[in-house]
């Protein structure tokens, strides 16, 4: 039976001091295949284009799986080793679940991307449609979903809501995914958390671990808005999972993230004109991969004191 974590008294703060109810400390769940090809990965963005059946749907299945192909052969190209798909152009979101129709083609989708770049690939449905996601990827061989409403409830654009993690890892277990790794978002984005307000980052990241999650994730108030660097150190000093910063990293505040955190998700600053909206630009791909890979080529006597001081905290 696990012991009960400890608490440092700074403004509810919780480090976890021995074994968790997770059967893998930070440094086993990164020998996984996803850290297996980057110590600290790029997980680059493939915004999919809107699926049938939502308002801004104009392409045919073919020209969906197509698109999202190329622009995972120029991330690949650019040197991104990690990738993960999402449906983020079916504004506005179903909330919780969605139909066949999207099943089936992001099946299409993910299938082309792990085919086409052979890398580590996640995926996430919007809004909230983790099991479908967790289908998909264990269909198309996936690595990992990101799980938006994991641990707690909180208020999003959708609505209200729920925690699934119960639902989300009975279901991993009943179709044999267990291979596929739950990355789940704390304290997320576009999402108003005042019902959990007397809950702190740091014990949110150790309830997601606490639920069975592999990875957690802290953002921003929105897409291509960072968190506070303060915070991803947080959750990792909170928890003993990898932490990534999952929002609102570019070239310029990328050095203030990846010495304190396992990797780092991107979408927006790989973009055209920075906007996920649009297709990846080689050159801001080719520019950030070489941008991180000096501030982890240089890590880095504040990221080893930085490590050295959570080791010491744990």
């Amino acid at each position: 039976m696990s012991e009960t974590p400890e608490y440092d008294g700074q403004a509810g703060e919780a480090v976890i001091a021995e074994a968790t109810h997770h059967p893998e400390a930070r440094g086993d769940a990164l020998e996984d295949a996803v850290f297996a090809v980057e110590r600290k990965p790029i997980v680059a963005m493939i915004h999919v284009a809107a699926l049938p059946g939502t308002p801004g749907h104009f392409l045919s299945p073919a020209e969906i799986v197509e698109e999202a192909r190329r622009e995972a052969a120029i991330y690949a190209g650019a040197g991104v080793k990690c990738l993960m798909i999402e449906n983020m152009h079916d504004v506005p979101y179903l909330r919780g679940g969605v139909g066949p129709e999207i099943v089936a083609v992001m099946s299409l989708v993910a299938s082309a991307v792990k085919a086409e770049t052979g890398l580590p690939v996640g995926i996430q449905i919007l809004a909230g449609a983790d099991c479908e996601a967790l289908a998909v990827a264990h269909a198309a061989g996936l690595d990992f979903i990101r799980a938006e409403c994991f641990a707690y409830a909180h208020v999003a654009d959708e609505g209200l809501m729920q925690s699934n993690a119960a639902k989300l890892l009975r279901y991993r277990r009943q179709i044999g995914a267990d291979e596929v790794q739950v990355w789940a978002d704390i304290k997320k984005k576009h999402s108003s958390h005042a019902i959990t307000s007397d809950i702190s980052l740091a014990e949110m990241a150790e309830t997601a671990q606490f639920m069975g999650a592999d990875a957690v994730i802290v953002t921003g108030t929105s897409t291509g808005r960072a968190p506070l660097p303060e915070d991803v150190q947080l959750a990792r000093r909170a928890c003993k999972l990898p932490v990534f910063a999952g929002s609102g990293i570019t070239l310029e505040n990328v050095a203030d993230f990846l010495p304190y955190c396992d990797g780092v998700i991107v979408g927006s600053s790989l973009k055209e004109d920075g906007n996920w909206r649009y297709s990846p630009d080689p050159e801001r791909v080719r520019a950030f991969v070489a941008r991180a890979g000096e501030v982890l080529g240089g890590e880095s006597e504040e990221g080893d004191a930085a490590d050295a001081e959570e080791k010491a905290a744990a």
